[in-house]
């Protein structure tokens, strides 16, 4: 048998039994990042050129949201556009040169009650952290229907200002009934001659100032107690049936764009009972910090962020996280 200790990772030393490696963690890690997508993998990158040492677990969907977008038009650097898939590629590519440590597996428990952050993969092996930045995201919810899960990104969008361009010039559905919904039309009516708000009861829940926005506003048309049964075409949106739910009456609208705007749920619950979360489920952070309640804890992207949800402020609340990591290991005097 033999005990190899790393340079590279120096809170592991690797034990060779019979053609067989192990790795074992010897003291708590400096950083260790739950989550992927553009603010996982920016965290890893500044933390692993701060000296951090970082160890990312991706989680069952490295990647994110991004993963499931094609277009992305709006991130800087790209002036023709890019996949978002391949952006997400280059992202890991990143982390991974400057020896960001990568585990393609869940995080399945965590215990944040002492100075020593403890946390348990899928297959049951307890890791040790000094800081952990949580990077988990959001899901956006969907209708459940299946020609919506068929048709995204091939009109079906989560995501007006991401995809609203794409749009222009077209008529358009939004679903839901909250000021996300409300803001997503009034977006999309600057770039869509015709918006119809489905809404499933018979008044909006958006605030009184948005509500006012969207009943003046003449692009917009508002279909209260309206389910949606099916968004129609074949390679890409031609149109949805709806139903009327009072009268039962069924009706076809022609669309090119179906953005359902019905809430995203943050991927916290494995948290909630240590860190502090809104109503939504959202982690609150310190104004203007990445900081939670928890010494030593941080969160970056999507999981503490219900305004924005884009990729670029995702990856710079993850630049954030781990500057502020960066900074509280100096604070407590780990080197």
């Amino acid at each position: 048998m033999f005990i190899i200790k790393s340079t590279i990772w120096p809170e592991y030393y690797f034990t060779i039994n019979k053609n067989k490696i192990t790795m074992e963690q010897t003291q708590p890690l400096k950083c260790l990042i739950i989550g992927s997508g553009p603010a996982g993998y920016t965290a890893a990158i500044y933390a692993a050129r701060a000296g951090m040492n970082p160890v990312l677990y991706t989680g069952s969907n490295p990647g994110g949201q991004l993963t499931i977008t094609t277009d992305v038009e709006n991130y800087p650097g790209f002036p023709d556009g890019v996949q978002g898939p391949e952006l997400v590629e280059l992202f890991r590519k990143q982390a991974i040169r400057f020896n960001t440590e990568m585990h393609y597996e869940n995080i399945m428990k965590v215990d944040f009650t002492g100075p020593i952050h403890k946390v348990w993969t899928e297959d049951g092996k307890e890791i040790e952290a000094h800081t952990v930045i949580i990077s988990t995201g959001a899901d956006a919810k969907w209708l459940g229907l299946e020609s919506e899960l068929r048709l995204t990104n091939r009109g079906v969008s989560a995501c007006a200002v991401c995809d609203g361009f794409f749009f222009k010039g077209l008529d358009v559905a939004v679903v839901g009934g909250g000021d996300t919904a409300a803001e997503e039309a009034i977006y999309l009516s600057k770039l869509c001659p015709k918006v119809h708000l489905i809404v499933r009861k018979d008044q909006l829940r958006a605030s009184k100032i948005m509500q006012e926005r969207v009943f003046t506003n003449p692009k917009i048309q508002v279909h209260f107690n309206t389910e949606t049964l099916e968004i129609l075409g074949e390679e890409e949106v031609e149109g949805a049936r709806f139903r009327n739910n009072l009268s039962n009456e069924e009706f076809t609208i022609a669309l090119k764009g179906f953005f359902v705007a019905i809430g995203h749920k943050p991927n916290t619950d494995i948290f909630k009972d240590y860190i502090t979360t809104e109503e939504g489920g959202y982690i609150v952070t310190i104004p203007g910090k990445t900081a939670t309640n928890i010494a030593g804890v941080f969160a970056s992207g999507d999981v503490q962020d219900n305004v924005y949800r884009q990729a670029v402020t995702s990856a710079g609340t993850g630049c954030m996280a781990a500057l502020e990591a960066e900074k509280y290991l100096v604070d407590i005097g780990v080197e």
